[in-house]
């Protein structure tokens, strides 16, 4: 058997002329394409690691403000939360809807202590009484006036209510 001569035929030789610098421009074309999305690649993850180091930096500066800070306040507690509860809620025929909106109404009236010492909360106690006292809830037509049974300070302030229906 035997390889014909396309060696000797002008429309083989362009064929596989053609092939051979198709097959060239091509590899050059996609090595170019390459080069580009690869130098694309690396500008995006050198900004990247220039903004991680940079957050680094702001991050451990606010942690050593932070650090510094509660040094500084690491003998005075702060209240954080409310908890309130109705001693006599089972006195009055309130759903637990309506005693839901009264312990809200309270916690709104509350909401100026949270991030305050407890120690000065507690030296003016008396007009944390007065806030909560003085205040008159209207619920289903009846009006209700709170009176406070126990207080207790922490960094949660606890307060047990007495609830009193307004003639």
């Amino acid at each position: 058997m035997r390889v014909p001569p396309y060696h000797q035929k002008p429309g083989w030789q362009r064929f596989f002329a053609g092939i051979v610098i198709g097959a060239l421009l091509s590899w050059f074309i996609f090595l170019f394409q390459f080069g580009v999305l690869q130098e694309n690649q690396i500008r995006k993850i050198t900004q990247q690691e220039d903004e991680i180091k940079d957050l680094k930096k702001s991050k451990d500066i606010l942690i050593e403000d932070m650090q510094k800070l509660n040094d500084e306040n690491k003998n005075k507690l702060k209240i954080q939360d409310f908890k309130v509860d109705f001693a006599n809620k089972k006195n009055f025929d309130l759903s637990s809807l309506n005693l839901h909106h009264m312990k809200t109404a309270v916690i709104e009236d509350l909401n100026s202590l949270i991030g305050q010492d407890i120690q000065t909360v507690s030296q003016n106690k008396q007009l944390l009484f007065r806030t909560i006292e003085n205040s008159v809830y209207e619920l289903d037509d009846k009006k209700y006036r709170l009176k406070i049974h126990t207080v207790f300070f922490d960094t949660t302030l606890e307060i047990t209510l007495n609830i009193e229906q307004v003639k």
